[in-house]
Order: structure tokens, then sequence, then C-alpha cells
């Protein structure tokens, strides 16, 4: 499995961004082949985390680049800056 995890600071509405999230980027995950799990994460102070589960290296890399382009088209206004993205190869999970 590998795992894509996207960390946004400087979040000026995390419920909307949470909102935006749920009701769009949610379902365009699930398509991404190899598809297993996403979250997103309110941890407060204007930061807020996805991770992407996915059986394979080609369905993390894919949704790097659905998650680019979804917060330029729908949540470049709540989320100003870059993230932060880390990915690879899942080697423990429970």
């Amino acid at each position: 499995m590998y795992a894509a995890v996207r960390r946004y600071e400087g979040v000026t509405d995390p419920a909307e961004a949470g909102r935006i999230v749920d009701e769009g980027f949610v379902a365009l995950m699930r398509q991404v082949p190899g598809f297993v799990a996403y979250y997103w994460v309110d941890a407060g102070g204007g930061v807020m985390v996805s991770t992407s589960v996915f059986r394979d290296r080609a369905g993390a890399d894919e949704s790097i680049e659905r998650a680019a382009l979804f917060v330029r088209d729908n949540l470049a206004r709540y989320l100003p800056n870059p993230p932060q993205v880390t990915a690879g190869e899942v080697v423990a999970s429970a």
C-alpha cells in the first residue's frame, strides 16, 4: 500500500474547507484505482491534513495530482498556501 499526506497551513475557514472536501473531493478519491481510504483532519490553528491510502503507488500519485487540481479549482480561497506533500510506501499498519 501507498499513502499520500498533504499538510495545509494558513487555512482561513476550516469548517467550509471541510464541507467542500466532504461534498466534492471524497467522491473523486473513491474513483481513483486502488483506493483504500481517505481522511481530512482539522488539526487546529489553521492547519488541515489529508491522508489518502491506495493499493499501489500509481493511485497515490494520481491522488496528489487530483488534489492539486481540486484545491486550485475549489479551495484556493480557503487554502492559500501550497501543501507540504509526503508520499511513500506503507510499511506498517493496524
